[in-house]
């Protein structure tokens, strides 16, 4: 309900535009519901199916969805488990619901370039059409960004398989097979990596640091004019601030420009871990990468207090995956 009435703007408490337990004859199926019917000028326009909060998202447990589609004037589907949304149409066939989303967004992780995609949506800017028409490139964008995002986090043996294909000469084996799949991994993270600096260099009109072809060894920073240190950052000799940890930086300060100035994010590092700050305040701390370590890599962050919240992560580009928690870290200090 408050995704229909803050996010979409239709009063909740308006039967002429939203019904709950709503009620059409489907052939066999008398007195079926559909969780929610969104009207706009006088007509059926979207369907909303809820689950419980955590559910998976199958269709085979929205065949309400599927069945009042074809019998009102609905062109917009929705389901939802309260966290994650999947917005279909009816692109393939006329007058029945696709069985792939064309949206796809999650609450806590919103995707910001779908904003102007929800906002279609909403009652003040409904625009049906333009909705339908941008569809199926969405559904298809959305469905290939998908698949990327698992290939990098988890490189399916047809990746594998193609990039042993493009770079190596001998025959693909299933031991080289094996032997290539951290390499892919590898490649695709420092790729990504190279992909948000040059990003920042843009956002934040400064040079970021470059992501080497080959994982580099740690080394002492002389040139530190690119980032933003703690003005009493401490100059012990046994003190190594490593380009990984000035990337985490740099994605953290990245995520942080959201909610605060650029400048009012900075570092110290210490022996122990590498310590993002608020305003260079101690007690103000952000998160803190722990990525010295030969096997375990993880960063705790403060959304919940002084103690923190521990996240093990595979490289520092996992960082985004936490962006809402240090977001909300900062916000508790503003």
């Amino acid at each position: 309900m408050p995704f229909i009435s803050n996010v979409l703007g239709y009063d909740v408490f308006d039967p002429t535009e939203v019904v709950p337990e709503f009620t059409a004859d489907v052939g066999l199926k008398k007195g079926e519901k559909v969780d929610y019917a969104v009207f706009h000028n006088g007509e059926v326009q979207i369907l909303i199916e809820c689950k419980p909060i955590g559910a998976p998202l199958d269709l085979k447990h929205a065949s309400q969805l599927f069945r009042y589609f074809s019998v009102t004037s609905a062109r917009i589907a929705i389901l939802t488990n309260g966290r994650e949304y999947r917005v279909f149409t009816d692109g393939d066939l006329p007058n029945r619901m696709d069985d792939k989303p064309f949206l796809v967004f999650d609450l806590l992780d919103i995707d910001r370039s779908l904003l102007p995609e929800i906002e279609k949506l909403a009652k003040d800017s409904f625009d049906l059409d333009s909705v339908i028409n941008a569809a199926q490139e969405l559904k298809y964008v959305g469905g290939i960004r998908r698949v990327i995002a698992n290939e990098v986090k988890d490189p399916s043996p047809e990746w594998v398989r193609y990039f042993v294909g493009r770079v190596y000469d001998g025959k693909a084996t299933q031991r080289v097979l094996d032997q290539f799949r951290p390499l892919v991994a590898q490649a695709l993270s420092q790729y990504i990596g190279a992909q948000v600096n040059e990003r920042l260099k843009t956002a934040l009109g400064e040079e970021a640091t470059s992501i080497e072809n080959e994982t580099p060894e740690p080394r002492r920073v002389t040139d530190t004019s690119h980032v933003a240190p703690s003005n009493d950052s401490p100059t012990d000799p046994d003190i190594v601030t490593t380009d990984e940890e000035l990337e985490g930086f740099n994605i953290v300060r990245a995520i942080a420009v959201s909610e605060v100035a650029p400048e009012r994010v900075v570092y110290r590092d210490s022996k122990s871990y590498f310590a993002v700050l608020l305003d260079d305040n101690n007690r103000k701390p952000i998160i803190r990468l722990h990525l010295n370590g030969k096997s375990v890599k993880f960063v705790t962050t403060f959304e919940n207090g002084k103690d923190g919240t521990r996240h093990d992560i595979e490289t520092v580009v996992d960082i985004y995956r936490i962006a809402e928690q240090v977001r909300l870290t900062i916000r508790n200090y503003e």
